[in-house]
């Protein structure tokens, strides 16, 4: 089977074929983790020590809560949550959400960390995203989804560092969020998350600290390079239409991630 993937590969590198990182990952070459499941879900369910439960802020299936801004942790990549928590830990990611997420990452050792990350990868919650017609009821600005699915799967050709401020100026564009997140933002692992299916308001934040550079801890500060060049209507776009994305291709019903 490994001779039969560098055969193909070789090939498509001969023909100019370019393989994209969520084709390879399709092929099951992603780490789901190899920690104990059972002490991750112990930690996720009732804490450790001083580290309370993760369901306190993520909620009982880890899909998160809009109100207190935390994202959806339950189904994510194990590489992804394994980089968090390290993050955290090592105070590389501050957490300015809830102010509590770098004191409970180094309550924990390292294996605790695996352990949590290899738990939360293995759930498949239901869930659909966050309920935007409930979140505009209650006063959160929401943007326009088609628009923001124009954005996340073609990007935008022409746009210049400062964007909106600069208009008149030609730049380098901002990517499609497809370009490294995959379809519909269903992610492409080992490097890039799981961004489709998660919490409207954690994704509004989070495009906002890429752009304001209080989030630095993106892969050769890219999150950084194409955030600056968003305008706060870009970002509540693209978000609108990233929390309810299907993750499935059209006339396909299964993921590259499926079981």
């Amino acid at each position: 089977m490994q001779q039969t993937k560098r055969f193909v590969l070789a090939i498509a590198m001969i023909g100019g074929v370019a393989f994209s990182a969520s084709a390879i990952a399709a092929e099951g070459m992603y780490s789901k983790g190899t920690g104990n499941k059972a002490n991750g879900e112990n930690i996720f369910k009732n804490g450790k020590g001083n580290v309370p439960a993760c369901t306190t802020c993520h909620g009982e299936d880890g899909t998160g809560n809009d109100a207190m801004g935390t994202p959806r942790i339950s189904g994510q990549f194990f590489t992804f949550l394994f980089k968090q928590l390290e993050d955290y830990a090592s105070d590389k990611r501050i957490d300015t959400t809830m102010g509590v997420m770098n004191d409970n990452a180094k309550g924990l050792t390292r294996q605790d960390r695996i352990d949590v990350a290899t738990y939360l990868a293995s759930l498949k919650p239901s869930f659909n995203g966050s309920d935007l017609e409930e979140l505009k009821k209650s006063g959160v600005q929401v943007g326009v989804a088609y628009k923001g699915r124009a954005l996340a799967e073609y990007g935008s050709p022409d746009r210049s560092d400062g964007y909106p401020k600069d208009l008149g100026s030609k730049g380098p564009g901002v990517p499609a969020c497809k370009s490294c997140h995959g379809y519909a933002g269903r992610g492409a692992p080992p490097m890039y998350p799981m961004i489709g299916l998660q919490r409207y308001t954690y994704l509004v934040e989070q495009l906002k600290k890429w752009r304001d550079g209080s989030r630095t801890n993106d892969p050769m500060g890219q999150m950084r390079a194409v955030a600056k060049k968003l305008s706060d209507e870009d970002i509540l776009n693209v978000a609108a239409y990233l929390t309810n994305a299907s993750p499935y291709t059209l006339g396909n019903f299964r993921s590259p991630y499926d079981d």
